[in-house]
């Protein structure tokens, strides 16, 4: 399985915008799809985004869509969530995911076999 690392969390205020990066370890990320999800206390993961690196189809949550980006680079083998017009309902802790292949169900966590460490994001009102 490929190994996840994250990066890019942090404080930023109501409106700000933040990057945050997965990174594949020990291999590249061909062949897979990979999704974002957060989860905030008391809360089930949720899912956010998820892009398919052969085709780099993108799917976006309701919740997010027209304010985060998902990408990817295929160089950098790096996956990429831009967050925009961040809101205090934001904070959360965010984790990328992935597996291999497409599937329709790429909103449950239960289709990912490999989660990152995830990365805390605050958004301050």
């Amino acid at each position: 399985q490929v190994q996840l690392v994250e990066s890019g969390g942090g404080l930023v205020q109501d409106g700000g915008s933040l990057r945050l990066s997965c990174a594949a370890s020990g291999r590249t990320f061909s062949g897979y799809f990979v999704g974002w999800f957060r989860q905030a206390p008391g809360t089930e993961r949720e899912f956010i985004a998820a892009i398919s690196w052969s085709s780099g189809n993108k799917y976006y949550a309701d919740s997010v869509k027209g304010r985060f980006t998902v990408s990817r680079d295929t160089v950098r083998n790096t996956n990429y969530l831009q967050m925009n017009s961040l809101k205090p309902e934001d904070t959360a802790l965010y984790y990328c995911a992935a597996r291999r292949g497409f599937t329709k169900t790429y909103y449950h966590t239960s289709s990912y076999a490999s989660w990152g460490q995830g990365t805390q994001v605050t958004i301050s009102s």
